[in-house]
C-alpha cells in the first residue's frame, strides 16, 4: 500500500511537473506573439509590394527569395528546392470597353496564362449558342466566326441570394435560390450539348475562328468575380464581374449586338525553375522526427492572394518565429513547407513526398493552414482514428483565452483534394487542416476573387492563428511518441456494396502550364 501511494505521489508531481512546464512554455508562446509588430510590416512586403504569386511568374520567385530572407534574419534555417519548371508568364495590363450601343469601361480582367495581344480587338459580342447535340453545335460553329463569345450562366440578379432573407423573407430566399441552381444546370446542359466542358470549349472556340472567350464566375458576393486559367493559346480569355457581363446579355436579349473593345498585355518568357521554400529548427533528442507545418505561398493573380493563402504562409512564419525565440532547441525537428503550385493541383507538397521518400516515416505530424484569416476552431482529423486522443489533450492545455469554441470531427473521413495536406494522407501521413468557422465571407468576397487584397487580413485573427499553431507544435514535439498512424474503417459504398478504399495518391504536375 505504502507503495502505491508513493507511486501516485510520484505520478502527481510529475503531471503537475509537466502541466507547469506546458503554462509556462505557453505563456512564454502567448507573449511572443502578441508583442511582435512586424507582422502588418511583412504582410505588406508580401502581398502588396510582391503580389500575386502565381506559379512560374516573376513575383512567386521574389516570394520564395523574400521568404528565405526573412527566415534567415530570423536565425532559421531555409532555402529554396527547386520541384519543377514553369514557363514564365507576367500579367501586364486590362482593357476592356464596349463600344456599342454607348461607351463604358467594363470591370473584367484577362485570365492567368493570357495570350498578348499585339493590337486591340473590336468586335461583336454573341451568347455560345443553345444547340440541342454536339452535331448541331458544330453546324453552328461558322457562327461564332470573329465574334467574341461568352460562355457562362446569365444570372437574373447581382444581388446575394441572402438579400432576399434581409429584406423579404426566408421562403422568398429560398425561390430565389431555386431558381439560380436551375440557371447553372440549365446552362450546365447547353456547355454539354456542344461535346466540350469550360476548358476544351475555349480551344474548340479559337480553332472556329473566335476572337476572343468572356467567361463571369461570380460566387455570390457585391462585386466578385474568381479569376482563373485561360486556355486558348491565341486569343484573350476574359473574365468579366456579374453587372457587366449580365448587361451584354440583356442587351442580346432585347436585340442589341454589343460590340466590346479588348486590349490586354501580358509578358511571356521560357520555363523558369519553381520551388518549395522550405525552413526548419534542428530537433535534440530526435532530430530525425518531423513536425511539420505546411502552408501553400503560391496564388492566383485576379487579387493578391492575400486570404489565400498569404494568410497562411504568415501564419507559418510567424508560428517558426516565435519557436526560434522561445522553444529554440525543440525535442523534434519542426519543419515548415510553403509549398507551389497548389493551386493547379498540389504540385508542390506532392513533388515533396515523392522527392523525399526517406522523411515519409519521420513525419509524426502535419498542420495545414489554408482557410483565410479567420481564428482557428475546426479541426478535422481525416480517419486517423486515435487523433482525438491528441487533441483532446493538446486543445485541454491550451489557455483558456485561446480555447475558443473548437469543433472537431472525429475520427473524420480523408480528405480527396482541396489543400496540401491532402499530399499526405494518401501516404498514411497524419495531416490535419486548420480551419475556421468563423471565415469571412471567404468563400464568397476573397478565395480566388480580384478583392483577394491585403485589406481584407484581420491581423488580430492571424495573430492568435500563429500563437495556437506555435503551441500545438510545441505539444506535437513533445509527445513521447509519434503520432498515431491507424486508420478507420472504410465505410460501405452503398452503389457497390464494397467498402471504400482509402485515398490514393496523386502524382505531381511538374511543368506547365
Amino acid at each position: 500500500m505504502r507503495f502505491i501511494l508513493v507511486s501516485f505521489a510520484l505520478l502527481v508531481a510529475i503531471s503537475q511537473t509537466f502541466s507547469q512546464n506546458h503554462k509556462q512554455m505557453f505563456e512564454a508562446i502567448y507573449n511572443e506573439g502578441i508583442k511582435d509588430k512586424n507582422l502588418e510590416s511583412i504582410a505588406h512586403q508580401l502581398i502588396d509590394v510582391i503580389g500575386p504569386r502565381l506559379v512560374g511568374s516573376p513575383q512567386m520567385q521574389m516570394a520564395n527569395a523574400f521568404v528565405v530572407k526573412q527566415y534567415q534574419n530570423w536565425n532559421i534555417t531555409a532555402y529554396n528546392e527547386q520541384w519543377g519548371e514553369w514557363r514564365s508568364w507576367q500579367r501586364g495590363f486590362s482593357h476592356i470597353d464596349m463600344i456599342y450601343p454607348r461607351n463604358s469601361t467594363l470591370e473584367a480582367t484577362q485570365s492567368a496564362w493570357c495570350p498578348h495581344l499585339k493590337r486591340p480587338i473590336e468586335a461583336e459580342v454573341i451568347l455560345i449558342p443553345d444547340a440541342v447535340d454536339s452535331l448541331t453545335f458544330d453546324r453552328m460553329l461558322p457562327l461564332l466566326k470573329g465574334k467574341i463569345v461568352m460562355i457562362s450562366p446569365v444570372d437574373f440578379s447581382g444581388r446575394p441570394t441572402q438579400s432576399w432573407e434581409i429584406f423579404q423573407s426566408k421562403e422568398k430566399a429560398d425561390s430565389v435560390a431555386q431558381l439560380r441552381m436551375k440557371i447553372k444546370q440549365d446552362w450546365a446542359k447547353r456547355i454539354r450539348n456542344t461535346g466540350f466542358n469550360m476548358r476544351t470549349l475555349p480551344v474548340k472556340l479559337e480553332n472556329a475562328g473566335a476572337v476572343g472567350i468572356i467567361t463571369s464566375n461570380w460566387p455570390e458576393g457585391w462585386g466578385t468575380t474568381r479569376v482563373f486559367a485561360a486556355y486558348t493559346k491565341r486569343i484573350p480569355s476574359i473574365e468579366m464581374g456579374m453587372e457587366d457581363y449580365s448587361l451584354l446579355a440583356r442587351f442580346l436579349e432585347n436585340g442589341i449586338n454589343p460590340k466590346v473593345k479588348i486590349n490586354t498585355t501580358s509578358k511571356w518568357g521560357g520555363n523558369v525553375p519553381v520551388y518549395n521554400t522550405m525552413a526548419s529548427i534542428k530537433g535534440r533528442e530526435k532530430p530525425d522526427e518531423i513536425v511539420l507545418l505546411s502552408a501553400h505561398l503560391d496564388s492566383w493573380d485576379g487579387g493578391t492572394g492575400a486570404t489565400d493563402n498569404g494568410t497562411g504562409t504568415l501564419t507559418m512564419m510567424e508560428a517558426m518565429r516565435i519557436l526560434k525565440q522561445v522553444y529554440p532547441n525543440p525535442k523534434r525537428t519542426i519543419m515548415v513547407g510553403h509549398w507551389g503550385s497548389e493551386e493547379q493541383g498540389l504540385n508542390g507538397s506532392r513533388s515533396f513526398t515523392e522527392d523525399h521518400p526517406e522523411l515519409l516515416d519521420k513525419i509524426s505530424v502535419v498542420f495545414n493552414q489554408d482557410n483565410g484569416t479567420g481564428s482557428i476552431n475546426n479541426i478535422a482529423t481525416q480517419g486517423f482514428i486515435n487523433a482525438y486522443s491528441f487533441f483532446d489533450k493538446w486543445l485541454s492545455l491550451l489557455p483558456e483565452a485561446l480555447k475558443g469554441d473548437y469543433k472537431m470531427e472525429y475520427p473524420g473521413y480523408p480528405n480527396v483534394g482541396g489543400s496540401d495536406n491532402f499530399a499526405f494522407i494518401p501516404l498514411g501521413i497524419p495531416a490535419f487542416y486548420l480551419a475556421s468557422t468563423k471565415d469571412w465571407n471567404y468563400r464568397t468576397y476573397t478565395w480566388h476573387t480580384q478583392r483577394d487584397t491585403y485589406d481584407k487580413i484581420i491581423f488580430d485573427e492571424l495573430r492568435e492563428n500563429a500563437i495556437k499553431v506555435a503551441m500545438l507544435v510545441y505539444l506535437a514535439c513533445e509527445e513521447p511518441e509519434m503520432i498515431s498512424r491507424e486508420k478507420i474503417q472504410m465505410p460501405i459504398d452503398l452503389k457497390t456494396g464494397k467498402a471504400e478504399k482509402w485515398p490514393g495518391k496523386g502524382k505531381a504536375k511538374r511543368k506547365g502550364p
